[in-house]
């Protein structure tokens, strides 16, 4: 970047984000005896008090305070909720308590910690996407998988197989749940944090993503008594966070909902949650045949994996009730041809689904620094045509706003396939024909509203490459 320090990982590590920001210092060297820092300013009280604070001789190299601002933004993210407690480098004891807490206040749903032949590295990923934060040495990588291990109430001899299990988090005013999977690999046991957010009050449908349209048939379908919903998507493209939104919008006192989730993301009070216990049986399609004798209005599975568990689904929504569900499928009609190749009679999919959504989560380009180009044809995948032609472009540059990735927050898009009288006959005739169909009612693939996000300078065409060639 221009203007910006190069700054390598081992002496980002030398200071806190408090102390860079604090300061406005940039390790420039280090050594067992001295530490040399870029300042925008050589008065004398400076250098003292660093001196003091880090027991070495500081060397301090004047630059610009604009070359400095821009630079901390790159390399010291600050947390969205200023904690008490920051993490520095030396706390071995406290390491790994306030990466959870730095990584949570970042507004970051997973931390990789990751063994390598000399050393261990740690990202954590923020809208979706991994950032390298912090490198640690292998002698202090294994006190930390020791101390994951037994918050996580796991075999701490166990180095051969994976592992899965839980820690109930508790830091400051910070508290939550954190899945946690081990997987031994070349140089020792990979782990990875998933964190999960107790809270919902923030999850509400009118924040997602959805278009007018898109919210009216949606709403319209989660109101129907009884039916299947089935969301689909890849792992991380906000399925669960719309399930939840829904729920939310359902949750009523004269109704029984009861879920079965593979984790519990978010705890909602008036909702039955139930964790799946595989180990023990308690699977997908064995929380079914529970669930229906447990008088349920609406019925929530956390995904569909196999046959049995569509079959379940199919059969409590027949019996007047209303069921939603995840599976991995890349569109909203792929999610129907993908039950008929599990068995699953076209027929009964016509009789029982209400909606077949699929979304993905595209990252916003930043409002503060996004450039504008010329519209190049080649840009676009090879199996793309656009609708429309369009003159001109956004690309992602990068600030201080978005720590210089160019992007800032995340936006959902939905492909809504009602099942309504007409596409319920075509079902049960050929299911080819439904895309014939769909055109004549104004229906929007994921790669009409990517294309809609590109032209209204809301994303570029790099987020969305993939979805564009679909």
């Amino acid at each position: 970047m221009e203007n910006v320090l190069e700054l390598e990982l081992s002496l980002q590590q030398i200071i806190s984000s408090d102390q860079a920001y604090h300061y406005k210092i940039i390790p420039k060297k280090s050594s067992d005896t001295e530490i040399s820092f870029y300042s925008s300013t050589l008065e004398n009280g400076l250098k003292d008090e660093l001196e003091m604070v880090f027991g070495k001789e500081i060397f301090l190299e004047e630059v610009e305070e604009e070359v400095i601002l821009k630079s901390l933004s790159k390399y010291y993210r600050k947390s969205a909720t200023k904690s008490k407690e920051t993490l520095t480098y030396d706390d071995d004891k406290d390491f790994l308590r306030k990466l959870i807490n730095e990584a949570h206040d970042l507004g970051s749903s997973d931390i990789h910690i990751e063994p390598y032949a000399e050393n261990c590295r740690v990202r954590i990923r923020i809208d979706g996407k991994l950032v390298e934060r912090y490198q640690i040495s292998l002698d202090d990588f294994r006190p930390i998988v020791n101390r994951i291990k037994i918050m996580s109430h796991l075999d701490i001899a166990e180095k051969r197989l994976p592992q899965d299990g839980r820690i109930e988090f508790e830091f400051g005013n910070n508290k939550f749940d954190i899945r946690v999977s081990v997987l031994p690999t070349l140089f020792g046991e990979k782990i990875v944090l998933r964190l999960l957010s107790r809270d919902s009050s923030k999850i509400d449908l009118l924040n997602l993503g959805f278009e007018k349209e898109e919210l009216e048939l949606f709403t319209e379908s989660i109101k129907k008594p009884n039916g299947v919903i089935l969301i689909s998507g890849p792992t991380g493209s906000g399925k669960t966070t719309t399930l939840y939104a829904t729920l939310k919008l359902l949750n009523e006192e004269s109704r029984n909902i009861l879920t079965i989730e593979d984790p519990i993301e978010y705890t909602i009070d008036g909702v039955n949650q139930v964790q799946l216990k595989e180990s023990i049986g308690l699977d997908f399609a064995a929380a079914m045949r529970t669930f229906l004798r447990q008088d349920p209005d609406v019925i929530m599975l956390g995904e569909i994996r196999d046959v049995e568990t569509a079959q379940m689904a199919i059969r409590a929504a027949l019996t007047g009730h209303l069921v939603f569900s995840t599976i991995h499928t890349n569109s909203a009609i792929g999610t129907i041809t993908r039950l008929i190749d599990m068995g699953v009679p076209p027929f009964l999919i016509a009789s029982t689904f209400n909606l077949s959504a699929a979304q993905r989560l595209i990252r916003k380009l930043c409002k503060s620094c996004k450039c504008k180009e010329k519209n190049n044809p080649d840009m676009w995948p090879k199996s793309f045509s656009p609708k429309r032609k369009i003159e001109s472009h956004f690309v992602s540059q990068g600030c201080e706003d978005c720590y210089f990735t160019g992007y800032k927050g995340r936006v959902a898009i939905y492909e809504l396939v009602p099942i309504d009288a007409e596409i319920s006959d075509i079902l049960k005739k050929d299911v080819n024909q439904i895309n014939d169909v769909l055109g004549t009612k104004g229906f929007k693939s994921l790669s009409d509203r990517a294309f809609e996000l590109i032209e209204n300078g809301e994303t570029s065409v790099e987020e969305v490459y993939s979805i564009l060639m679909n």
